[in-house]
């Protein structure tokens, strides 16, 4: 078994969220990574108790969770994770691989330097997460880091269904890989992304994200 952890309430870019965002933020990672298991109903108050926090925003963070089809609320018992089919993987892989590949692969003609090298702090922070078993947080810089990547291209309409197709996934396989040892290698493809990038070298970026987004779609297979 994996060890459990206790998430940090995360900060991400651009305006300081709202504690109840922050923690939606991070009951959202703890989905994605699968550590909130499809078909397992959740009360308010045992979320709150392994998130450290107030029985309150982790209540109302559900209800926005549940907004977004993620959980369905389950009367007088708390939340149930939503499950996610093999063709709805299928799907969401490609999406972003018809979006991510040819808008990554462009940023290597048209992106400055100075922006892509300020994404490396996050490509480390993925690194050193997934060498210490912190799925939340490597869900968290995994998420901060390609859209921080989008970004660049500067539609922010593509970057929010990236978004939300990221927000639906679900990464079953993470648990499996780091007690495998093999999750760090799998995060070491953000730094050789950011190096392809920086070298100008279009079909590099090309060919590192076109096998990253392959490896995501294992991971998301990955329900044991």
């Amino acid at each position: 078994m994996a060890p459990q952890h206790r998430p940090a309430l995360p900060v991400l870019g651009g305006r300081k969220p709202s504690y109840r965002e922050r923690v939606a933020d991070a009951l959202r990672a703890a989905l994605i990574a699968g550590e909130l298991r499809p078909g397992e109903v959740y009360s308010a108050p045992g979320l709150a108790a392994r998130f450290g926090v107030s029985a309150t925003p982790v209540r109302e963070a559900m209800l926005d969770l549940a907004k977004e089809g993620l959980v369905d609320t389950v009367p007088n018992k708390g939340f149930r994770v939503t499950a996610v089919s093999e063709r709805q993987l299928d799907e969401y892989t490609h999406i972003r691989s018809l979006i991510e590949i040819p808008t990554t692969a462009d940023l290597a003609i048209s992106a400055d330097p100075v922006h892509l090298e300020a994404l490396r702090p996050l490509a480390q922070e993925i690194v050193t997460s997934a060498a210490t078993g912190d799925l939340i947080s490597y869900v968290e810089a995994d998420l901060r880091f390609h859209l921080g990547l989008l970004s660049l291209a500067g539609n922010t309409h593509l970057v929010e269904v990236v978004r939300d197709v990221r927000r639906r996934s679900r990464l079953y396989g993470l648990t499996a890989l780091a007690e495998a040892g093999r999750l760090e290698a799998s995060a070491k493809e953000h730094l050789e992304l950011l190096d392809a990038l920086l070298a100008r070298d279009e079909e590099a970026v090309r060919e590192v994200m076109t096998r990253h987004l392959g490896h995501v779609r294992g991971l998301w297979a990955s329900k044991t």
